[in-house]
């Protein structure tokens, strides 16, 4: 059973990536953590028990090493805000470039999210995990993990509603 367990945490990187950019804002930082992830889970196998969920156990150190590297930076006194500019050069179309602003703009009010509620938002909605999953995964009641995804959404909501702005306004259809 543990044989295949390297094969299985691969199968897990698009999941972990998302979820450590959520954590990150960075795809920079986000990569890093997913690999230091990786490195400590496969260093550490036999510490996992079968029968539970690998998924829920490679979060979970995920948002260790998250927390580890917070704290180190605070240590050292180094910048804790990424550089959050994506280009939209070369890109062409009305459509695209629409969908890629919206993208950035929803990027961007999740980022403003507590950390908290960034992760709950991240793990059940974007991930699909169920509350219980999400409460395993994060050490706490099911309960929090309702309100934190409820109080998220709500801010979500505000923060989008704050930047919707027409900046082009469509020509008038005769």
């Amino acid at each position: 059973m543990l044989e295949d367990l390297p094969q299985q945490i691969v199968a897990l990187l698009p999941r972990m990536r998302r979820f450590a950019y959520s954590l990150t804002g960075s795809r920079d930082d986000g990569d890093d953590i997913v690999q230091a992830a990786c490195e400590r889970a496969l260093g550490r196998l036999h510490q996992w028990q079968p029968g539970t969920r690998l998924d829920s156990w490679m979060f979970r150190i995920i948002q260790t090493s998250w927390i580890d590297r917070l704290r180190s930076r605070r240590v050292r006194g180094e910048d804790q805000s990424p550089d959050m500019i994506e280009s939209l050069i070369g890109e062409d179309g009305r459509r695209l470039t629409e969908a890629r602003l919206m993208l950035s703009r929803v990027r961007k009010a999740i980022d403003e999210l507590p950390q908290d509620q960034r992760s709950v938002l991240v793990l059940v909605a974007v991930d699909g995990l169920t509350y219980r999953e999400a409460s395993d995964i994060l050490d706490v009641p099911i309960g929090t993990v309702m309100s934190r995804l409820a109080r998220a959404r709500r801010r979500l909501h505000e923060l989008m509603q704050e930047t919707t702005v027409v900046a082009f306004p469509l020509p008038a259809t005769q």
